[in-house]
């Protein structure tokens, strides 16, 4: 999925203030803290960490369907 500036500007908008986001990958939402984005073999990928253990998690941008700010 391409996202809409709007969506991006959330995005960094999470990851700068490591936020909580809902994040919808192949069909299952995850709850993730945000924590920085990072360029890898020419993908996007979201850097994270689980809110209750701490371990770290990683997403491909591309692979996202969707992401929604916890408040």
């Amino acid at each position: 999925m391409a996202f809409s500036h709007a969506q991006y500007d959330v995005l960094e908008r999470a990851v700068a203030s490591e936020q909580r986001i809902a994040v919808v990958r192949r069909g299952v939402t995850w709850i993730i803290v945000a924590q920085r984005l990072e360029y890898r073999s020419g993908r996007e990928i979201l850097m994270a960490r689980h809110p209750s253990t701490g371990d770290p998690m990683s997403f491909a941008i591309d692979e996202i369907e969707h992401i929604e700010v916890i408040r």
